[in-house]
């Protein structure tokens, strides 16, 4: 019985935390997009197994970057989703957009708006 027990404690690992980023540089240095509105939201809606469990979730800032450390089970859509539900509420869903720079991170960028104009020109010519 002892053996067992062994073998049970080896294979129990513990569960590392996730850790995903939030970069908001582009905005925040614009100044439309307040980064400390944005980690409230993020506060109050994240939610796990449909509660708001504080215990399993923290969110940090630093200045233009928002760091959400969750234990499992935790999405990375899930933040896209309510970064995407903030951008909405706010009125900037329509100038930014939410791109995964690398496998923990989600960047906040403007869109490329081409320039009307010269395709214009062009045609004319």
């Amino acid at each position: 019985i002892t053996m067992v027990a062994k073998a049970v404690k080896k294979t129990i690992k513990k569960v590392k935390p996730f850790r995903f980023v939030i970069d908001v540089k582009s905005p925040v240095e614009d100044g439309i997009l307040d980064a400390a509105n944005f980690e409230t939201f993020l506060h109050d809606k994240i939610k796990v197994a449909g509660r708001n469990k504080s215990d399993v979730i923290q969110i940090a800032r630093e200045k233009t970057k928002l760091t959400v450390t969750a234990k499992p089970p935790f999405s990375k859509r899930y933040l896209k989703y309510l970064t995407k539900k903030y951008l909405k509420k706010s009125n900037l869903r329509d100038w930014l957009r939410v791109i995964a720079s690398n496998k923990n991170t989600y960047e906040l960028k403007y869109f490329q708006i081409h320039n009307n104009e010269e395709e214009n020109d062009e045609a004319a010519d």
